[in-house]
């Protein structure tokens, strides 16, 4: 671009207009701090009210709405000053000060914490859409990491905040229609994803009915039809015998982890964060990265071994496992997709090692005991839901393409590199 507009975080196309954010936003709470400490305190959370954010509901350019506190009617017109319209853009105030979420319309009349900043863009000179995207911008968020005070928790106040330097079209018709093409991606990736918590929803629901509810066998003892496919319902029984652990279907058997399957130790690994291999490599909270070789050479859990929260994932290719966490191997006779459910229900958090850092002890892990249905069973649970899990893996390879290319061209567009006719074009040959 010839004859740039040039900031601290890259520079811009020539026509493009360059001011403080401060006189981009509302004169009156353009820039504005969360409630002071003592204006709100965790005591005053109610179950049922309006809902207040703090940094963990800040996602991807979006609002997170679960385990959303609330507050009462009366605090909520108390600290009506804190509420949130349709269009601001919410900042954590404190240690990822990079985060940030425009406010959509489901979030209107919500509150924001004392740990969060807002911005109230002034509509007729700026696009909040466009506004956020640019908030989204690397470089950008580099700068505001940098500039952020404090050297071990760094945060931001209102005057940092309003000084920084907002490039963007002067024509807000222009900004829209940037936003506008990055916001088509985002949908894509936010419909991709509702769906597919939708699917696990009805996974989960189905393993609850077959394997801790037993409605088939309860069905089936009442003379009446299960309504599954006749070679799934062939494999329940039609009735109930007692065990240790009380009534179970006939032929189910009352046994330990230990018998069913072992885990293994992952191994240490440097730069998995940064690597661009196929093998995706797991942690105690997930995924963390990948790697050009795997660990486990097949589909499988992974068990969070070290930390405060050590949570149960499953992968459905080939992976790595780092030395924070474990990875299951299946004995014969046991499915991998149905244990993956069975573990869900199981906190893994309480079997602690007793170690300075909290750990998952194999020996207690074996120990405990579990309900395991044939292996027939456990087989047809996986086949019938096989086409979820394929449809699952299928939104999430296409919205990892999306967001490829959203960042891609997020930069292009916000910087005016590549102008939004010629965007309209790539989205046309590739979504």
């Amino acid at each position: 671009m010839a004859g740039e507009l040039q900031t601290d975080y890259g520079d811009f196309a020539a026509d493009f207009a360059a001011e403080c954010l401060s006189n981009l936003c509302e004169a009156d709470g353009g820039v504005q701090t969360g409630p002071f400490g003592s204006q709100l305190h965790q005591e005053d959370y109610v179950a049922v009210g309006t809902p207040i954010i703090t940094v963990e509901h800040l996602g991807e350019n979006r609002i997170e709405h679960s385990d959303v506190p609330c507050v009462s009617d009366e605090d909520r017109n108390r600290l009506s000053k804190y509420q949130l319209r349709k269009g601001d853009i919410v900042f954590s105030r404190v240690g990822s000060v990079d985060r940030r979420a425009l406010v959509r319309g489901a979030e209107d009349g919500w509150l924001f914490s004392g740990r969060c900043l807002r911005v109230r863009p002034d509509k007729s000179k700026i696009d909040p859409e466009f506004l956020s995207y640019f908030f989204g911008l690397p470089s950008f968020k580099e700068y505001i990491r940098a500039i952020a005070v404090g050297a071990t928790m760094p945060s931001l106040n209102t005057q940092i905040l309003s000084d920084v330097v907002v490039a963007h079209p002067k024509d807000v018709n222009e900004q829209r229609a940037v936003a506008r093409v990055l916001s088509t991606l985002d949908d894509k990736i936010e419909l991709n994803c509702r769906m597919n918590e939708t699917l696990e929803a009805m996974a989960r629901a189905i393993f609850k009915s077959w394997f801790v509810h037993f409605d088939p066998v309860r069905v089936k003892a009442e003379g009446r039809d299960p309504g599954l496919p006749k070679y799934i319902a062939d494999l329940f029984p039609d009735h109930f015998e007692e065990s240790e652990v009380g009534e179970i279907p006939a032929g189910w058997e009352v046994t330990r982890w230990g018998a069913l399957v072992t885990l293994e130790y992952g191994k240490s690994l440097t730069g998995y964060a940064g690597e661009n291999g196929m093998y995706p490599v797991y942690g105690t909270n997930g995924r963390i990265g990948s790697h050009s070789k795997p660990l486990c050479n097949h589909p499988g859990i992974i068990i969070g071994r070290k930390g405060a929260y050590r949570g149960v994932h499953y992968c459905s290719t080939p992976f790595y496992v780092i030395d924070t966490a474990f990875y299951v191997e299946a004995k014969i006779g046991t499915e991998l997709r149905w244990a993956y459910y069975e573990l869900l229900r199981q906190d893994i958090n309480d079997m602690d090692s007793g170690s300075a850092i909290p750990s998952t002890s194999r020996e207690d892990f074996y120990s405990l005991p579990v309900l395991s249905p044939p292996v027939g069973v456990q087989a047809a649970f996986a086949k019938y839901l096989s086409p979820f899990w394929s449809r699952q893996e299928l939104n999430i390879s296409e919205s990892r393409t999306l967001a490829a290319l959203r960042d891609t061209l997020l930069p292009k567009l916000i910087s005016g590199e590549l102008r939004i006719k010629d965007a309209k074009t790539v989205l046309e040959t590739r979504v």
